[in-house]
């Protein structure tokens, strides 16, 4: 197995990290890119070990760092920079994800890759992501979106915006690092300017290429009927419910185990298994 990290500029200039793991074959394969979650990073808990599964199954592997998710290049798996991760917001997240595809698919030889076989995976906010650029983006041939959020305008829905336009910023805790991680209201002012194209429902009704919506039904952080929405949108998806999952699929950071939870292995088993189709 090879992997490559490579960094390249985001959308505002800020650094993506980039992973990019394929088993030597001399066949062209095809390119996965993953999408990571809020407060989320590309070595998070069990990542690399489901890249591992994918490699095997003879898919070149992608997974990157959003520019402006809080981790620096020196500080890989910590948010170091917490006044980065309040200015992101979605569309930073949208351009930065066609950045990587561009550059995958400008590459792709050099990594085995296939240009004309690109698919997207996007779990829980980088689901929501996923979904929008495979909307506008028409090199995207497979969608799979792992206990996605179903529309942007849930991420406002219990805050005090006015009182958030006051102050400039809220916090969000972090429950694992008790980190009080800033939002600064350009976020809601994005979404406001950027209505129609952050718009997951609208979205979702107009993908027409196979996609798989995958979400588990003990997910306490996006419930699973945020999945079934989804699917009712999109006509031409597949639902696949893995019962009593969590929001992580049994994962978590750190994870010190040399195998995936018995979650990720259905949810592994089952995306690679449509990507094969």
């Amino acid at each position: 197995m090879q992997k490559t990290q490579i960094v390249i500029n985001g959308s505002k200039e800020k650094p993506i990290s980039i992973d990019i793991s394929f088993k030597k074959t001399n066949q062209l394969k095809p390119i996965v890119i993953f999408c990571h979650g809020f407060k989320g990073f590309k070595d998070w808990g069990h990542f690399n070990l489901i890249a591992d599964e994918f490699v095997k199954q003879d898919f070149v592997f992608v997974k990157f760092n959003f520019s402006y998710n809080g981790t620096t290049l020196d500080n890989p798996v910590d948010f170091a920079d917490l006044d980065t991760f309040g200015n992101n917001n979605f569309s930073t997240e949208l351009d930065d994800a066609g950045i990587v595809i561009n550059y995958m698919e400008s590459n792709a030889v050099q990594y085995e890759g296939n240009e004309n076989e690109i698919y997207l995976i996007g779990h829980s906010r980088g689901g929501g992501i996923a979904i929008l650029k495979t909307n506008e983006d028409s090199r995207i041939q497979k969608l799979a979106t792992w206990a996605s959020v179903k529309d942007v305008a849930d991420f406002f829905i219990n805050q005090d915006l006015d009182k958030w336009k006051a102050d400039g910023l809220i916090y969000t805790l972090n429950a694992r690092t008790q980190q009080k991680m800033p939002l600064y209201y350009q976020v809601y002012e994005d979404f406001i300017k950027n209505k129609d194209r952050l718009d997951i429902p609208k979205a979702a009704a107009s993908i027409d290429i196979p996609w798989l919506i995958v979400h588990g039904t003990n997910d306490t952080s996006v419930p699973y009927d945020f999945a079934e929405k989804i699917h009712d949108w999109c006509k031409n998806s597949e639902l696949c419910t893995i019962e009593n999952a969590d929001h992580t699929f049994g994962g978590k950071h750190p994870w010190n185990e040399d195998e995936l939870p018995a979650d990720s292995k259905i949810l592994t088993e089952k995306t690679i298994a449509f990507f094969n189709q």
